[in-house]
């Protein structure tokens, strides 16, 4: 089975002066502006880093909540934190980091079996698969 997804972007004038726009095939983003400054300053609007961030934070969380269900949990809430880090290399720049904060609370389980489903999680999440760069992984374990 093939799922494809669709996004677009589409950048008017070259280097710092232009900017672009993005778009996502569901519509969450629709015409979200981007650019040299919404990407190196504090412009308004997405860049990419941000948009893999979220995309890492959500694929893993999901991960997750299917790997407890899997293991006979039905309740709980997960909350998870991506930081992309960009750094300028040889070739321009990197993303070298995808630092993900778990914050998990489900009852009847104990926390060194949330760190094992969540380590699984990390490790065969879709998204985590994608990224060559590091991936680090700090939990908060409430129960």
């Amino acid at each position: 089975m093939t799922i494809v997804k669709s996004g677009s972007a589409k950048y008017e004038g070259l280097g710092k002066s232009g900017k672009g726009h993005v778009s996502s095939e569901s519509g969450a983003l629709s015409d979200q502006p981007y650019g040299f400054n919404t990407r190196f300053e504090d412009g308004a609007g997405t860049n990419p880093e941000e948009l893999i961030a979220a995309a890492h934070a959500s694929c893993f969380t999901m991960a997750l909540a299917f790997k407890l269900a899997d293991a006979g949990h039905e309740d709980g809430t997960l909350e998870t934190e991506a930081k992309v880090s960009l750094e300028k290399d040889s070739d321009g720049f990197s993303v070298t980091k995808s630092a993900l904060h778990l914050k998990g609370n489900v009852p009847g389980l104990d926390q060194a079996k949330f760190e094992e489903l969540a380590a699984e999680a990390k490790k065969g999440c879709p998204i985590s698969k994608l990224l060559t760069c590091e991936i680090t992984l700090e939990t908060e374990f409430t129960g």
